[in-house]
């Protein structure tokens, strides 16, 4: 699964909110773990906000909004999000029928 740690990502705007918004993450990834999906870290979460997300900076973006973003994350948005990011970034050799049946998860 998508991990995050592009220089984007790691200079994002909204970056110095992480630490306030944390437990709004530890919950979306426990709703995220309630339906199956164990494998979503904190980070991955995180780099999918910045980088799909949060593209665009809002200058005066307020941490009520940080937090709805957060909590307004569905499942599928983030799992089309790190299908597309592998297929991008080649990580999925797609002739090795153990990493297509990954991918397939």
């Amino acid at each position: 699964m998508f991990q995050g740690g592009s220089i984007m990502e790691k200079n994002h705007a909204y970056n110095h909110f992480r630490t306030e918004v944390k437990p709004a993450l530890v919950s979306k990834l426990e709703e995220f773990r309630l339906l199956g999906y164990n494998e979503v870290s904190e980070s991955g979460l995180w780099g999918f906000l910045t980088r799909k997300k949060w593209k665009k900076v809002k200058e005066d973006i307020r941490i009520y909004e940080i937090i709805d973003d957060v909590l307004c994350v569905k499942v599928s948005d983030y799992i089309n999000f790190t299908t597309i990011d592998a297929y991008r970034n080649n990580e999925f050799n797609l002739e090795d029928e153990n990493e297509m049946k990954e991918l397939l998860k």
